[in-house]
């Protein structure tokens, strides 16, 4: 495909959730002979059992096409941005090493930006402010908390889900020891990316928003259908993990967790579920949006597929 002393490219394949990522990549897989290998960047999909939660490739995908970072950890381990960077790049030199193409599909963007443009050194964690934030959020509410890093870091607070304690603390924590915003910070970044060569960028647009609010809830149905409560059950049943971790404020855990709690009936769960889920997407995209160095692409037009084989290898036999 490439010439010995070229690196063959990286393509990033990103969007909201529901648009359609891992169905193109897994296309695109297809159409350059089998010569790629998936890297997932998804920041549920490296948990081992939580797999229909978080669309997750069913065993037969697993076996026919290689991916990395998927089933990597317990749910009860953390894991960062940082460690992602660093587990991705070695991933892409191995398959580069293959001489194989690196594709890398999902909806974590902050692990795409750790990855290629490195993250900026934040403030150290401060143990007490930590306390502090956390007694403030038990006294006002998430909501109040939420709309108090909007007034000193919107952009954050747009990407952040009040409910997201860990990360929305985390940034007011920022803001508080430096007198700058998270996303200030984020947007200079100190450490070198991780990615020499060519990478290539797709974002995978949504159908329009009807169109799209009822494929998530179509979509959240068919998890429900295929065993997500029970799926949930055997993780809440194991006793060490609770809905503080990472791994467990995933969407759609969280929503059948507390039913499972009592707080509220299956119904309400898949509403709330649902509701989330198309809130998750809308951060998302305005994200993706705000970056402008994606191209976005419509993974329904037939076209697509060769305007991406195109870009990764402009010989026509590609495209064909």
């Amino acid at each position: 495909m490439n010439a010995p002393a070229e690196l063959p490219p990286v393509v990033a394949i990103s969007g909201p959730t529901a648009a359609g990522k891992s169905g193109f990549a897994l296309a695109l897989y297809e159409r350059l002979g089998g010569a790629a290998e998936i890297v997932s960047v998804d920041s549920a999909q490296i948990y081992r059992g939580m797999d229909i939660g978080s669309a997750k490739p069913d065993a037969a995908t697993l076996a026919r096409v290689p991916h990395h970072l998927i089933d990597i950890l317990d749910p009860a381990e953390p894991y960062s941005a940082a460690r992602f960077a660093d587990d991705a790049a070695k991933a892409i030199a191995a398959i580069r090493s293959r001489g194989r193409v690196p594709v890398l599909v999902g909806g974590t963007l902050l692990y795409f930006r750790a990855l290629f443009d490195g993250l900026s050194e934040l403030p150290s964690a401060d143990p007490a402010l930590r306390l502090e934030l956390e007694a403030e959020r038990e006294r006002i509410g998430p909501e109040a908390q939420h709309a108090r890093l909007a007034a000193v870091d919107p952009v954050t607070a747009l990407r952040l889900h009040a409910n997201d304690a860990q990360r929305v603390q985390r940034a007011l924590e920022i803001h508080q020891l430096s007198g700058r915003a998270a996303s200030a910070w984020h947007a200079d970044p100190k450490a070198e990316p991780r990615v020499p060569g060519t990478v290539l960028r797709f974002a995978v647009a949504p159908p329009p928003k009807a169109r799209f609010d009822e494929r998530i809830a179509a979509r959240f149905g068919q998890m429900i259908d295929a065993g997500l409560v029970e799926e949930v059950a055997r993780l809440r049943a194991r006793g060490d993990l609770h809905l503080d971790l990472p791994s467990m404020r995933a969407v759609g855990y969280r929503q059948i967790w507390q039913h499972l709690d009592g707080h509220y009936g299956l119904a309400e769960a898949v509403r709330r579920g649902v509701i989330a889920t198309r809130q998750y997407a809308k951060r998302q995209m305005t994200w993706l949006r705000g970056e402008g160095r994606w191209s976005w692409i419509d993974a329904a037009e037939p076209e697509t597929l060769a305007r991406v084989l195109n870009a990764v290898d402009p010989r026509p036999t590609l495209a064909e």
